[in-house]
């Protein structure tokens, strides 16, 4: 007779949850994966998925634009938001099913419940009131929308899970935020016809990514009809009859027919048992784990964006990998996150991977810089002024590519391969002897030779970035 129920039970069937739970159950192990939503998490569900088909939706304005100036024709276009609301939430459905189906294939089993921790080993089923056990506990909740408590009227607002399912596209909305989320769904709104207004109480939009790239997108969004405002912050939010007005600390006021808040997510641990059996949490309510995703109870580990480490599907994903191997085959494996390449589908989107001129600085590089900006020759007959800008940090003293940046058409697909060269430690000279695919915009990365003379920089050790000294061009 076995002492537990299962060798593991599995809270959340996102994508770190369901890879984690099927590796470990394709080891022969007992595997249950609870589920009080849909399977997909996040990323599937209400992220990445729906969001990039979207962004796909919303592109077509300017492709429509550009056309015209290749020779083609292009009249009565019109726009059907229920079309796409109601196609994309099918391709959501289709892409949770195949979720569910590929944890019954590896051999574990999926309860659709609520699940609580009761102790070390121990899980309820809410929905059911049963109470069952297992060796290995794996928490993967996930991460859900933080709403300011100290906005007056912020019910009146919704946040990403809610925009995929508008009944109508307004005519107005703001956007209040500046990171991924924000600026993405910015730039979809505005291509779908929205007039938009973003609100950012930082002084740059993408906090943590380099100073150029931030400074270039804001630029690109404005030039597209996105009102941005940065250093602006919300003091409440007054609904009236037909409309809604956003009231900023400096008293402005913003009328607008629909208010997102994309201000940030915390992890989804309230009400879980975590503390009450012992799993330490940090101020913002995320699980504590060392390297190889243990947390305080040794029986219980935790992956993904419930740990606030760096919340990205792929690093989900990874860390489930990661954890099957050190617990279920006896190979300790722990996630490696340096010169992990990202994306952000903003218009125009944004790749980036390794370090950023001013966390290079901070970290006591000596770098030399090489950036080029320019229109793309996909632009060439057509109104659309679109830039394409391109960075490269270098470590002075190694020659090493530290980082490298992009904004513009594909940034995305062009960074997963940059992220390649960046991750092996390849130098600039490395770099400068691979040929160019002409034409491209590409070959504009393996063809910049001259240095950037960066003005000096005042570093911020306290914080995530460095500036340049007020009144120097940066």
């Amino acid at each position: 007779m076995t002492e537990f129920d299962y060798d593991l039970f599995t809270i959340g069937a996102g994508s770190a949850g369901v890879r984690a739970s099927r590796l470990a159950a394709e080891t022969g192990a007992r595997v249950v994966v609870a589920e009080e939503d849909k399977p997909g998490g996040t990323c599937v569900i209400r992220g990445c998925v729906p969001k990039k088909l979207f962004v796909y939706a919303s592109a077509f304005k300017d492709d429509f634009r550009d056309a015209e100036g290749f020779g083609w024709t292009v009249s009565d276009t019109k726009f059907d938001w229920s079309r796409l609301r109601d196609s994309v939430q099918d391709e959501v459905g289709r892409l949770s099913h195949i979720y569910e189906r590929n944890l019954k294939i590896a051999g574990a089993e999926l309860i659709k419940d609520r699940a609580e921790i009761t102790g070390p080993n121990s899980v309820k089923l809410i929905g059911s009131g049963k109470e069952v056990t297992a060796k290995h506990i794996l928490v993967s909740v996930g991460a859900w929308p933080h709403f300011p408590e100290k906005v007056a009227g912020i019910e009146h607002a919704i946040s990403s899970n809610e925009v995929f399912h508008l009944e109508q596209l307004p005519e107005r909305m703001v956007i209040v935020g500046g990171g991924y989320i924000a600026v993405e769904f910015a730039g979809i709104m505005n291509g779908l016809g929205v007039d938009v207004t973003l609100l950012y109480r930082g002084a740059e939009v993408l906090r943590g990514f380099d100073l150029d790239l931030r400074a270039m997108l804001r630029q690109q969004m404005e030039n597209k009809g996105i009102r941005v405002m940065i250093e602006s912050d919300v003091k409440c939010i007054e609904k009236n009859t037909d409309h809604f007005t956003v009231v900023l600390k400096n008293e402005k006021e913003i009328p607008t027919d629909l208010v997102l808040y994309a201000t940030g997510r915390r992890p989804k641990t309230p009400g879980m048992g975590l503390e009450q059996a012992g799993v330490a949490l940090d101020s913002h309510g995320a699980v504590k784990v060392d390297a190889y995703s243990q947390t305080t109870v040794p029986s219980i580990y935790a992956i993904g964006d419930v740990t606030d480490r760096m919340n990205l599907t792929p690093i989900a994903i990874r860390e489930g990998i990661c954890f099957a191997e050190t617990v279920f085959k006896a190979n300790p494996m722990a996630m490696d996150y340096c010169d992990v390449p990202t994306a952000v589908f903003s218009q125009p989107p944004i790749g980036t991977v390794g370090y950023s001129e001013e966390d290079a600085l901070k970290e006591g590089y000596e770098v030399d810089i090489y950036k080029s900006a320019f229109r793309a020759m996909r632009h060439a007959f057509a109104s659309n002024e679109e830039q394409i800008f391109m960075k490269l940090v270098v470590d002075a003293k190694t020659d090493r590519i530290l980082g490298a940046h992009m904004m513009g058409h594909e940034a995305g697909e062009l960074i997963q391969a940059l992220g390649i060269a960046v991750k092996k430690g390849v130098t600039k000279a490395e770099w400068d002897a691979t040929v160019a695919v002409h034409p491209t915009a590409a070959e504009e990365f393996v063809t910049m030779r001259e240095k950037y003379e960066t003005p000096e920089m005042e570093v911020d050790h306290t914080g995530h970035h460095a500036r340049p000294r007020l009144g120097e061009r940066h």
